[in-house]
């Protein structure tokens, strides 16, 4: 996409639906690997590339798609394949970490959707009582 469109502006849209400054710079690309074992004891395996977007003094600087194009493409000798999710790291007041939720191209623009990531149990079955089970004065738990 970033290729058929190498000569139009390229944005990041928040989720809030502000927009990273356009003078924003790639400082850094990440393949990030993350292994972890949820509450069930069952073991997960996630890896993502991610972008760390950095907005510096330079407010003349502007990424076009195909410089992102470029960008993307000295990081396949990191990322494993294309089929990596791919997330920015962005700084505003707080240093967050967005996926990309989708794109879109209109007029002379290409712009990355992001959108948050949220926590979550993976092993609601062992961990979570079903809504008919209630606890006793004791502590105890059994289920009505």
């Amino acid at each position: 996409m970033l290729e058929a469109n190498r000569d139009k502006q390229f944005q990041l849209q928040l989720p809030d639906d502000n927009q990273v400054p356009q003078s924003f710079h790639v400082t850094e690309v990440g393949a990030i690997s993350k292994t972890f074992i949820d509450c069930g004891g069952k073991v997960h395996s996630i890896q993502t590339c991610q972008l760390q977007a950095w907005v510096g003094d330079d407010v003349d600087h502007r990424i076009e798609a195909g410089k992102m194009a470029g960008i993307l493409k000295l990081a396949k000798t990191i990322v494993p394949d294309e089929d990596v999710k791919l997330e920015i790291e962005y700084e505003d007041a707080i240093l967050s970490q967005y996926p990309v939720e989708k794109f879109s191209v209109t007029g002379d623009v290409v712009v990355l959707h992001l959108t948050t990531k949220h926590t979550d149990c993976l092993a609601k079955e062992l961990c979570i009582l079903p809504s008919s089970c209630c606890a006793s004065a004791d502590g105890a738990t059994s289920c009505c």
